[in-house]
């Protein structure tokens, strides 16, 4: 089966072409600037050179013309025809309770994610952009709403839940949620398979370290607590975000600072984490070089991040009563191993014991770099969420004939 996947931003669309069975790629393109007149999108098609060049696209649907208008293109397209998709995996960030699970797309469906628009304003409304716009182009291909939130679903009632008035949650549903799930769900399923054992018999603690962060428990296959919430501003330090700060510094620095609502949800979401406690960069290459020569901010920051997440792991691991395996992935997580060492020390007491040469020699592929001895194996695993949104997108697809 030949599917398409689109993950559609506000001023992007990154796309997927890939044979699920096989896990083939077939071409990657990626439309910066959605809107703009500086446009750009580079396209890279399997067996041939990568282009890049600038686009007229004034919204998603011209920018979606761009991109299967490549697929087909007479010299490096890869297909003759769109006919040829069978079917279109969309990435949708927030599916709030209503989901659970990846749907074909309908028009009651189309109603529940613009309501949960409100929960992800960020991230839905360029999702439901780039669903209409295909549906428009493709009107006869099968279309699936994969959500970033559909595998935490299974975290219980007191984990999700925030000690407001009951009433916020039966009103607004006000919530923990969870995100980075297709993430989480893929490395969990690659871990077992690495060690040998059924998903279904282990306890995992999943780090998806990137520009956006999270952590998750897997038990027994399940989401059973991850460190994002009500958005993915909650939990860890991150590129732009804040993370876990006390609720009353909103009201302090509104305040002192003059700032609206707007401002303030700017200044936690955009210029805050790595970038504002260095003032420097939101990118851990960046922090690394400068620490070296000496930037005292940089260097806490990266002080702050590895702690976070260990003080996660220890967390996740007493509520799940031990874990199997930690497994490390994401842009941070596959390619930094100092960051999985400065995480890794400490949790001896776990049973975790990194060996440096294997940790040093793992950067972007699969590995296992725990010592021979360790109790506790710690996995990096490169993450693959197109393919997994492929693989859904066919299991929904198929179950819908």
């Amino acid at each position: 089966m030949l599917v398409l996947v689109l993950n559609c931003g506000s001023s992007s669309i990154k796309s997927q072409l890939l044979g699920v069975e096989e896990g083939t790629v077939l071409a990657k393109g990626l439309l910066e600037k959605i809107g703009r007149p500086d446009s750009f999108f580079t396209y890279e098609p399997l067996g041939k050179e990568t282009v890049s060049f600038p686009v007229e696209a004034k919204d998603h649907f011209s920018g979606l013309e761009v991109v299967t208008s490549a697929l087909t293109h007479p010299e490096y397209g890869v297909i003759k025809h769109l006919g040829e998709v069978d079917a279109v995996g969309h990435r949708v960030v927030h599916g709030g309770e209503k989901f659970s699970n990846s749907v074909l797309i309908t028009d009651e469906v189309m109603e529940a994610v613009e309501k949960c628009a409100e929960l992800a304003p960020l991230h839905n409304p360029g999702n439901i952009m780039g669903i209409k716009a295909c549906k428009r182009l493709m009107p006869d291909t099968p279309q699936v709403a994969v959500f970033d939130t559909a595998f935490h679903q299974t975290m219980p009632r007191h984990i999700f839940l925030y000690a407001l008035p009951y009433e916020y949650y039966t009103k607004y549903k006000l919530r923990r949620y969870g995100f980075h799930g297709t993430s989480h769900q893929y490395v969990a399923q690659k871990a077992a398979e690495m060690l040998g054992r059924p998903l279904e018999e282990l306890k995992l603690i999943t780090c998806h370290l990137g520009n956006g962060s999270s952590v998750t428990a897997v038990q027994y296959g399940r989401s059973l607590d991850t460190s994002m919430g009500f958005t993915p501003l909650e939990g860890l330090v991150m590129g732009t975000r804040t993370g876990d700060i006390d609720p009353a510094i909103v009201f302090f620095l509104m305040e002192k600072e003059g700032l609206s609502t707007q401002e303030v949800n700017d200044l936690f979401n955009k210029r805050s984490g790595f970038l504002g406690l260095s003032g420097l960069s939101n990118d851990v290459r960046d922090l690394r070089a400068a620490a070296a020569k000496g930037h005292e901010r940089a260097r806490i920051a990266l002080e702050v991040y590895p702690y976070r997440v260990k003080k996660r792991i220890g967390s996740y691991a007493a509520a799940m009563g031990g874990v199997d395996a930690i497994v490390f992935t994401a842009g941070i997580g596959e390619n930094d191993p100092q960051m999985r060492a400065d995480i890794g020390t400490g949790l001896e007491f776990l049973g975790v014991d990194i060996d440096p040469r294997k940790n040093e020699a793992t950067r972007g592929q699969a590995g296992d770099i725990s010592t021979e001895s360790a109790k506790v194996r710690v996995l990096v695993i490169p993450t693959n969420e197109e393919l997994m949104i492929a693989k859904e997108t066919k299991e929904v697809v198929e179950a819908a004939k």
